[in-house]
């Protein structure tokens, strides 16, 4: 049970992190969330957000950055 406790701590820290630099990255003016492919759809009453096109960038910059990680591993 230790060792769950240490992987919802490693969680919490990591999704943290990761809300400090979506804050900055807001502050930096970049368009994130805002580039062309995101869908927005505004009804009546709701609106339904998918950002598609910033999900595919972040996918292609993490692999990156994790794929030189793993060859600097080596």
């Amino acid at each position: 049970m230790a060792d769950f406790g240490r992987v919802l701590a490693l969680l919490g820290v990591i999704l943290a992190v990761a809300g400090m630099v979506m804050v900055w990255l807001g502050r930096t003016g970049l368009p994130l969330g805002r580039l062309p492919g995101d869908m927005v759809y505004r009804g009546k009453n709701a609106t339904f957000y998918f950002p598609l096109a910033t999900s595919l960038l972040l996918s292609v910059v993490l692999s990156f950055v994790l794929y030189v990680i793993g060859r600097f591993r080596r």
